[in-house]
C-alpha cells in the first residue's frame, strides 16, 4: 500500500517526519522562506525611506512592483512544475532568486530597488510548486488538511518578517545599514535550503507514477467552450501588469514611448497565449475526449476569482499594514511590524482549518461560500478602524479578518488539486497567478486615494469584491471524488493518450 493512503489525517502523524509528513514538511518550509524573502521590504520600508529619501509613492510603487510578475511567474512555473516535477523546479527557484535579493539588499537608487523587486516578485511563485507536491502525497480525502498546512505554514513565512527582520535590524545588525544586513539575510538562507530541499525528497511515493499533460506549453481543457474560457482568462492577469506599467509612467519612471511599447508587448503576448492554447487544445478536443476525462474550464475560472480576492487581498494588506498601523496609532517600526504580523499570524491556524473544514464538512463548495461571505464582513469591519479605537479592538478585528481570509485560501486549494490531476501544476498556477492580480488591483485602489482615506476605500474595495465573488461561488461544482481514497483521474481512462512518467 503507498505510504498516503491512511484513512484520516492524523494530526500525531503530523509530527512525525517520515513518508508524506517528511516532504511535508520540507515543503512548507521551502514555501516559508519563499515568503520571507518576498515580504521583507513590508517590515522594513520606513527605514528605507529614510536611507534613500523615498516618497509615500515610491514606497507604494515598489509594493505593486513586489506582486507584478508573480503574475506571468506563477503560470510559466506552473508548466515548468508539470514538466519537470517540484523537487527540480523549487530547488531551482530557491536558489536563483537569492541574488535578486542580494542585489535589492545593496541598492542605492529607485531604479535599482524597482527592477530587482519586480524580479523578486519571481520567488512568489514557488507556493504553486508545493501544491502539486503536496497533491502527489497526499489522497484527495486528506488534501485539504495537508494543502492547508503547507499553505498555512508557508504563508507565515510573511509574518515571520514583519515580526523579525525589523529586530534583527535594529537589534542585531543596527546602524543604518541594518536594513540591509536583514534582507540579505533572506536570501542567503534561500540559497543554502536550495540544496537542502533538492537532496531530500522526491517527486512521487516509491512506484507511483508522475502524471504529465498532454501538452505543457498551455494548460490542456477538454472542450471548446473551456478553450474559449481559457483564453479570455488570460486578459485580466495582462491587464494587472499593464496597471504597472501605467504606474511606473504616473511617477515618471517609464517615459510615455515605454509605457506604449510595453502595452503593445502585452497585447503581442495575449494574442500569442489565445494562438498556443487554440493550437495545443483543438486538436486533442477534435480527436475527442473519454467523458471520464473531461473537466470544466468554469472550475478554474471560479476559483481563480475567489483566490483573487482571498489570497490577493492578502498579499495587498501585507504590504501596507504596517505603514497603516504605524501612522494610524503613532506607533514605532518595530511596534507596528509586530502587530501587523498579526493578519499573517494566523495562518499557522486560519488555513490549515480552512482545508479542514472543507475535507470535514461534506461540501467544498459550501465551505468556500462561507468563507468568502465571512471575509466580506471582516473587510467591513477593518475599514471602520480609526485612531480612536483601542488598538487591541483593532488588533482583534484585523485578526477576524484575517481568520476568514486565509481559510478562505485553504477551501480554494483544498478544490484545486481535484479540478484535473495531470495539469494541477498550471491549475495552480493560473489561480495562484489571480491573487496576484487581486493584489495589483487592491494596491493600486489603495494607490489612487488620498493618505486619508486610501485604507478606508481600500478596505471597502475588497469587501465590495467580496460579495461579487460569493455569488460567483455558488456555481462552483464538487469535485468528481472529492472524499475519495485516490484521485479519480490517477488511472488513466482506457483510450487515453495522455502519459505518465516514473520519476
Amino acid at each position: 500500500m503507498a505510504p498516503h493512503s491512511a484513512k484520516k489525517f492524523n494530526p500525531l502523524q503530523f509530527l512525525s517526519f517520515s513518508g508524506p509528513y517528511k516532504i511535508l514538511h520540507m515543503t512548507w518550509f521551502a514555501f516559508f522562506l519563499t515568503f520571507m524573502a518576498w515580504f521583507n521590504m513590508a517590515p522594513l520600508a520606513a527605514a528605507m525611506k529614510g536611507d534613500l529619501n523615498l516618497s509615500d509613492s515610491d514606497l507604494k510603487v515598489l509594493m505593486i512592483c513586489n506582486v507584478a510578475l508573480t503574475i506571468p511567474a506563477r503560470i510559466i512555473i506552473g508548466m515548468l512544475l508539470d514538466k519537470f516535477g517540484p523537487r527540480k523546479v523549487y530547488s531551482s527557484l530557491l536558489i536563483i532568486m537569492s541574488f535578486p535579493c542580494f542585489v535589492f539588499a545593496m541598492a542605492t537608487s529607485f531604479t535599482q530597488l524597482v527592477i530587482t523587486r519586480l524580479l523578486l516578485g519571481v520567488i512568489g511563485a514557488g507556493f504553486v510548486i508545493g501544491i502539486r507536491m503536496v497533491a502527489e502525497w497526499f489522497p484527495p480525502k486528506e488534501v485539504g488538511e495537508a494543502e492547508g498546512i503547507y499553505g498555512g505554514f508557508g504563508n507565515f513565512g510573511s509574518a515571520a518578517s514583519a515580526f523579525l527582520l525589523p529586530t534583527i535590524a535594529v537589534s542585531i545588525f543596527g546602524g543604518e545599514n541594518g536594513w540591509r544586513y536583514a534582507i540579505a539575510l533572506t536570501g542567503a538562507t534561500c540559497f543554502i535550503y536550495g540544496f537542502i530541499y533538492y537532496a531530500n525528497v522526491t517527486d512521487t511515493p516509491p512506484g507511483k507514477t508522475y502524471h504529465r499533460p498532454k501538452r505543457s506549453s498551455a494548460m490542456e481543457v477538454t472542450s471548446m467552450a473551456s478553450l474559449y474560457g481559457l483564453i479570455f482568462m488570460q486578459l485580466p492577469m495582462l491587464l494587472a501588469l499593464g496597471v504597472l506599467a501605467w504606474k511606473l509612467y504616473t511617477i515618471g519612471f517609464l517615459p510615455t514611448q515605454g509605457k506604449h511599447v510595453t502595452y503593445g508587448v502585452l497585447a503581442a503576448i495575449f494574442c500569442f497565449q489565445a494562438w498556443k492554447a487554440w493550437t495545443v487544445n483543438v486538436p486533442n478536443i477534435k480527436s475527442g475526449y473519454d467523458e471520464n476525462d473531461k473537466y470544466e474550464f468554469r472550475q478554474v475560472a471560479i476559483l481563480d476569482l475567489a483566490y483573487f480576492v482571498t489570497f490577493g487581498s492578502e498579499l495587498a494588506v501585507v504590504s501596507m499594514l504596517p505603514l497603516f498601523f504605524k501612522n494610524t496609532f503613532d506607533l514605532s517600526l518595530q511596534q507596528a511590524g509586530m502587530i501587523a504580523a498579526t493578519f499573517a499570524f494566523m495562518n499557522l491556524f486560519a488555513r490549515p482549518m480552512g482545508g479542514f473544514l472543507s475535507d470535514r464538512f461534506g461540501s467544498r463548495r459550501k465551505t468556500l461560500s462561507f468563507l468568502l461571505g465571512g471575509l466580506s464582513v471582516g473587510y467591513y469591519l477593518m475599514s471602520s478602524i480609526t485612531s480612536e479605537w483601542p488598538i487591541v479592538l483593532a488588533v482583534a478585528a484585523t485578526m477576524i479578518c484575517s481568520f476568514f481570509v486565509q481559510a478562505g485560501e485553504g477551501a480554494v486549494f483544498a478544490v484545486v488539486p481535484l479540478v484535473k490531476k495531470r495539469v494541477t501544476g498550471q491549475v495552480a498556477g493560473m489561480v495562484g497567478a489571480y491573487g496576484n492580480v487581486g493584489a495589483v488591483c487592491f494596491l493600486t485602489v489603495f494607490s489612487l486615494f488620498a493618505v486619508e482615506t486610501a485604507a478606508k476605500n481600500f478596505f471597502l474595495t475588497i469587501s465590495g469584491c467580496a460579495v461579487l465573488c460569493l455569488a460567483a461561488s455558488f456555481f462552483l461544482k464538487e469535485p468528481k471524488g472529492s472524499f475519495a481514497d485516490t484521485h479519480h483521474d490517477e488511472v488513466e481512462p482506457e483510450g487515453s493518450t495522455a502519459t505518465g512518467v516514473i520519476l
